[in-house]
């Protein structure tokens, strides 16, 4: 078993710039052209290469997070399950997806596309991308094992 500190530090030397969208990514509900897969204690890690993506990334995030919060009945300060960073990140990327008529939901191209479309990623069209996030469920899952 890993230590989760040490992994943690040990991610941190190898990767300094970890996939903001890592979960979406691993999850299969979205993809990056700039992602740079490796593995570590067993683990696959994202990270990305680009200083400028990955703020673009982060603001994206932040957005999904302030528009969110009401709807989602978040409580600013505490700290997010798995759970709801997932329908933040899978729901909004959904979201943009939709609001942008894009073909398939690659992280970088719809933040250019965002930012080509409205000038600013504060101005999405973001009651339709707030919906999709708080529409968005997770797969659910399967019995495993001999059915009766």
């Amino acid at each position: 078993m890993v230590d989760e500190t040490a992994f943690r530090e040990m991610r941190t030397q190898s990767s300094p710039l970890p996939c903001v969208f890592q979960g979406a990514l691993l999850a299969r509900h979205a993809v990056c052209e700039l992602v740079q897969r490796s593995s570590l204690a067993e683990r696959e890690t994202l990270a990305c290469p680009s200083a400028p993506a990955h703020l673009n990334c982060e603001t994206l995030e932040r957005l999904f997070l302030e528009r969110a919060t009401f709807p989602l009945k978040l409580h600013p300060g505490t700290p997010l399950t798995h759970a709801t960073v997932m329908r933040l990140h899978c729901g909004g990327l959904r979201g943009l997806q939709q609001a942008l008529q894009a073909d398939h939901v690659d992280v970088h191209r719809l933040i250019g596309q965002a930012r080509d479309a409205h000038g600013s990623l504060t101005d999405l069209p973001w009651p339709d991308i707030v919906a999709q996030i708080v529409a968005w469920q997770p797969r659910r899952r399967t019995p495993q094992g001999p059915q009766p």
